[in-house]
């Protein structure tokens, strides 16, 4: 019974070129999702530790398969900034469903504090980092070479 409402789902889309979505077979599982409830207050990784393991919070920390990724990030300014970033995401997202909590947010303003500070230095250093930056300067200089991850030619010039 099954196949034949397939073959005749099938034939039907032949006929009226509707590509449809196909049909979910009787004996197909339902999937389970479980979304871990975040308490006030949970323990944080460090940035650099969360944006390797994909979370801030080690109560998220639910490893697909068993599987994790403890490979640390390489010690640069680049890298710094990024793992702010994801910090600071990470946070903002908590701060959505939790906006009473207060260590949560002090540590929120920390880095966003760290991350303003940072990539001032990075910028003054390297150029901008987003082409809006590229506006803040007296002339356009998004494209001017070298990039920051050329290696070599930067630590030609430094």
């Amino acid at each position: 019974m099954e196949m034949r409402t397939q073959q005749m789902a099938r034939r039907q889309n032949r006929e009226t070129g509707d590509p449809g979505f196909g049909i979910l077979p009787a004996c197909a599982p339902l999937a389970n999702p479980y979304v871990p409830y975040q308490q006030n207050n949970p323990a944080t990784y460090p940035a650099k530790n969360g944006v390797v393991r994909g979370t801030l919070f080690p109560g998220l920390d639910l490893p697909f398969m068993g599987m994790t990724n403890d490979v640390p990030l390489d010690d640069t300014p680049l890298h710094e900034l990024q793992a702010l970033g994801f910090a600071l995401t990470e946070l903002g997202l908590y701060l959505d469903t939790h906006k009473d909590d207060r260590e949560a947010f002090e540590l929120f303003q920390s880095y966003a504090r760290l991350h303003k500070e940072g990539k001032a230095v990075y910028e003054a250093q390297y150029g901008p980092l987003t082409m809006i930056a590229a506006a803040e300067g007296e002339t356009y200089d998004w494209m001017s070479d070298p990039w920051p991850w050329e290696y070599e030619a930067n630590q030609k010039e430094a």
